[in-house]
Order: C-alpha cells, then sequence, then structure tokens
C-alpha cells in the first residue's frame, strides 16, 4: 500500500458565495455536509491514515522572505491505497464538492525520500 496526499481545492471567490448564503441556508447545507463528511471518513476508515483538516492563511517562504499568498488549498488527508487511481476513486462524490462550495481534491503520492547509495 502506498500513501496519497489528498488536498482539497476551491476557489476564493466561491467561499466568499458561501459566506454571503443566508444565514439559515448556509448553517443547514453546513450540517448536511459535516454530517455527509463523517459518514465519508466512517465509509473509508481503513484507508484513512490521517484525516487532516482545513487550512488556514498562508505564508510563503522563499530567499527574498515571507510573504502573504493566497491559493486555492483548503484542506487536507492522507489515504493509502494500491494505487493513485484506487486512491482518487476514493474522493469519487465528496461532500467538499457535493454539498460545499469546494471545486476539486487533487490525489497525490506521497513519495520516499530519495536515498543516499
Amino acid at each position: 500500500m502506498k500513501s496519497y496526499l489528498a488536498v482539497f481545492t476551491g476557489k476564493p471567490e466561491a467561499m466568499s458565495d458561501w459566506q454571503k448564503l443566508p444565514e439559515a441556508e448556509r448553517k443547514a447545507k453546513e450540517t448536511k455536509g459535516m454530517s455527509a463528511w463523517k459518514k465519508w471518513a466512517d465509509d473509508h476508515a481503513s484507508s484513512i491514515v490521517e484525516i487532516g483538516g482545513p487550512l488556514s492563511r498562508t505564508k510563503r517562504v522563499t530567499e527574498s522572505g515571507i510573504s502573504d499568498v493566497r491559493n486555492n488549498l483548503g484542506a487536507f488527508t492522507i489515504v493509502k491505497a494500491e494505487s493513485q487511481e484506487k486512491a482518487a476513486k476514493l474522493f469519487e462524490h465528496h461532500p467538499h464538492f457535493t454539498i460545499f462550495p469546494g471545486d476539486g481534491v487533487e490525489v497525490m503520492e506521497v513519495l520516499p525520500l530519495p536515498s543516499k547509495h
């Protein structure tokens, strides 16, 4: 089994639109979404290595220093699967984009560090 990093993405403007929903509608969707997300996690518990969580604002560190940046990264989870295809299939119909305003989940293998020979 290999490990895969799943990064939940969403456009900042979609989150802004979400915040503009009437409070009762937004709260109802949040409740439905969190229930669906918990069910997804329960259904895939044997594949989840690290449930992860939401990501906050981003600082970018370069040779030039530290700066604030915006990106589309919203949350992460680490799963195990026999292949990238099987790892990706775990996220089909995920509430991140079927209920919440996310636009996708990007799945990539966590490769081992190169060893010295």
